[in-house]
């Protein structure tokens, strides 16, 4: 009976997924859903263990004064302590403010994200929250969020494309839920996580921050994060106020971003077990919070403080300041928690203590403290993160008010851009640069990772020697089809180029210099790229940037060949083209679990094959595959330590087979069975 059921259901799932648009949003619904009920219980999660740490009662600022101060330090000691272990025996990802890891997992391992940091950061992100860690709630809920929506594709086979947008729904799912903010969820997954705003993935992310915001209103009601002033412009002129202080968020941030890898330096530099680290710097957030208890945990009840105007201009920058040290030690000493609710307590302490010192130098032309406190939230938030269009929706949403768009948008993008200007790195990138991790590169262009110079280069070079005249110069610019001349010796070094455009202003007055002027009197002998053949594609792409020309290809000083511009967009569209043809087979594989004849062509099949153990350590052009074997290699899947990603493209002639790589192959049915033993049938002789 119940093996019965589970193969009715089996049937009926994979009858879905012949709907992919019906299917996707199924899918996303549950993580959706999944997502939400995360959200609420990490909440949950977090005041039990507040209950736990502090004994008693209602977690409060006053309540924590009332303490003793051993109590205030003990408490952050041992949560660094648990913390520290949490993540040194089980997951190292859940480290630090978890987006970043999100975004590597899309960038490089098509959205594979191990299950088990769904627990880890559950519980390292929660004691340390509780045990007074100076760190928010809304990082580890996007980690968990994310990890769920990995899983579950992971769980029901789904393709890489689709998998980056099932970890997109669940970062969305968490963040909508958090903040009952489901526009701002759903922007904040394709702004930062996925950098993607293509329909195909912003639908069903959609789809998961609504389902997420429903399941948070059922259990914790219909209620915003934070008590919101009443806002009014009193002023057009008021307006200035604000661009200024999107000066001061867009250094601010600067400062905090600087700030926190900063200290993490110094920890990293001090060789101790995770565990004394976490001592260590749970000791020292006791130590600030003996005085300023305002910068344990979250911060949420400070930040309320701020918006209605209880706090004075000078206490607010007192605790903008230690709460950017106290975040950076946090984090820095191995505590596991997010980055975004810090950076709104300090964007509400920057923005409160700007309000206040207006409203007493023009009361009558200005508004409030909290209307600059909530400015000044997504302002820091924006500049930090580089994602201004999430930080104004979600500052939107929490008001519900348009008349506050007006300052949020000029303090937002004035914040961001001067963050930019001094710092091209957000507070998340630059965590994975650290790394070695450019993901600014863009995924796409990495199809061209693996194809090298020497399989795109001409060879048909127009070459000219530095004594040719203007008429001879002119002469071999016309019969070649380009517009560049390579200056070269008689032993082909190169020593420069002439253009046409650096020829035209001499040939106008030709008559008169055409038996003065040589071309090494106006060749160029730099300001122009220079690539050898066994350079990437994708790094030659970045020079095509600033450099439009055809670029000279020098191995051993000599020049070899030459590469068009055009040749290289050639190449790109193609190999984007052959991997969207690879990723949709690979999802027709998945689904078929097998085997799988390819549409139009007679007897010819695509399956997934184990590379043979005698390919491993050798090159495809070494093993002539498509001749002795007959088949087609279309794309590589290659198996990461933690789950694997895959080879964008088809592999170039030069891969080297490795352990645990898998190829997708076509040809027929006798062909991928020789293909999958390693050992081709022998030729028929006549």
């Amino acid at each position: 009976m119940i093996r019965a059921s589970i193969r009715h259901l089996g049937r009926l799932h994979n009858g879905l997924r012949q709907t992919e648009q019906v299917y996707m949003v199924l899918v996303a619904t549950l993580i959706g859903l999944l997502g939400g009920l995360g959200a609420v219980g990490f909440r949950l999660l977090i005041r039990l263990l507040n209950d736990a740490f502090w004994r008693e009662g209602e977690y409060t600022i006053d309540y924590i004064y009332g303490l003793p101060v051993w109590w205030k330090i003990l408490v952050p000691s041992v949560g660094g302590i648990i913390v520290g272990l949490i993540v040194h025996r089980f997951a190292p990802e859940a480290k630090g403010h978890g987006v970043p890891e999100v975004m590597e997992a899309v960038a490089l391992r098509s959205g594979r994200i191990r299950p088990r940091v769904v627990i880890a950061k559950l519980f390292a992100s929660g004691i340390c929250i509780a045990s007074g860690g100076s760190v928010g709630r809304e990082g580890p809920i996007v980690q968990i969020g994310s990890a769920l929506g990995s899983t579950i594709g992971q769980w029901i086979k789904i393709d890489e494309n689709r998998l980056r947008t099932l970890v997109g729904c669940g970062a969305a799912a968490g963040i909508a839920g958090t903040f009952n903010a489901p526009i701002a969820g759903a922007l904040f997954a394709v702004e930062i996580i996925l950098g993607d705003f293509g329909v195909s993935q912003f639908s069903p992310i959609v789809i998961s921050s609504v389902a997420g915001t429903v399941v948070s209103q059922y259990f914790l009601g219909n209620f915003p994060a934070f008590r919101v002033p009443a806002y009014h412009l009193v002023n057009a002129n008021e307006l200035f106020a604000y661009a200024i202080m999107g000066i001061m968020a867009g250094l601010v941030a600067i400062a905090f971003v600087r700030s926190l890898y900063g200290i993490e330096d110094l920890f990293d530099k001090i060789h101790v077990h995770p565990a004394i680290k976490g001592l260590i710097g749970g000791a020292v957030i006791g130590g600030i919070g003996v005085f300023l208890p305002h910068i344990f945990g979250v911060g949420y009840e400070a930040i309320n403080q701020a918006l209605t105007g209880k706090l004075v201009w000078s206490f607010m920058l007192l605790l903008l300041a230690t709460k950017i040290l106290a975040v950076s030690v946090t984090i820095g000493s191995g505590g596991s928690g997010g980055i975004f609710a810090p950076s709104l307590f300090i964007g509400a302490m920057l923005g409160g203590a700007v309000g206040t010192v207006m409203q007493s130098i023009w009361p009558l032309a200005t508004g409030g403290p909290g209307a600059y406190a909530l400015v000044g939230m997504g302002a820091v938030v924006g500049a930090a993160t580089h994602a201004p269009i999430t930080s104004i929706l979600i500052i939107f949403e929490l008001t519900n008010d348009y008349k506050i768009i007006l300052p949020l948008m000029i303090s937002c993008i004035i914040a961001t851009l001067l963050a930019t200007r001094l710092q091209d790195l957000s507070i998340y990138t630059l965590k994975l640069q650290r790394r070695g991790i450019d993901i600014r590169q863009g995924r796409a262009i990495n199809v061209l990772e693996h194809v090298r110079v020497r399989d795109q280069m001409r060879t048909d070079i127009a070459r000219a020697s530095r004594e040719d005249g203007l008429a001879t110069l002119a002469s071999k610019l016309l019969d070649h089809p380009g517009n560049t001349l390579f200056v070269v010796t008689n032993d082909d070094r190169l020593l420069g180029l002439v253009t046409a455009h650096q020829l035209q202003p001499v040939m106008a007055d030709a008559a008169s210099l055409g038996g003065l002027i040589i071309a090494d009197d106006i060749l160029a002998r730099d300001n122009f790229p220079i690539v050898a053949p066994d350079d990437s594609l994708a790094n030659v792409m970045k020079l095509l940037g600033d450099y439009r020309g055809e670029v000279p290809v020098v191995q051993a000083g000599k020049l070899v060949g030459v590469l068009w511009p055009e040749d290289v967009i050639a190449r790109y569209n193609s190999e984007i083209f052959k991997r969207d043809m690879a990723n949709s087979m690979v999802s027709s594989m998945s689904q078929a679990h097998g085997a799988t004849p390819l549409p139009a062509v007679q007897n010819t099949l695509v399956a997934e094959i184990p590379v043979p153990t005698n390919f491993i350590g050798r090159t495809i052009r070494d093993l002539d595959v498509r001749t002795r074997f007959g088949v087609s290699i279309l794309l590589i899947k290659q198996k990461a330590g933690d789950g694997g990603g895959i080879l964008e493209g088809a592999p170039t002639a030069a891969y080297t087979f490795r352990p645990d790589d898998i190829m997708l192959a076509m040809g027929s049915r006798d062909e991928l069975r020789d293909l999958r033993r390693g050992v081709p049938r022998p030729k028929a002789t006549g």
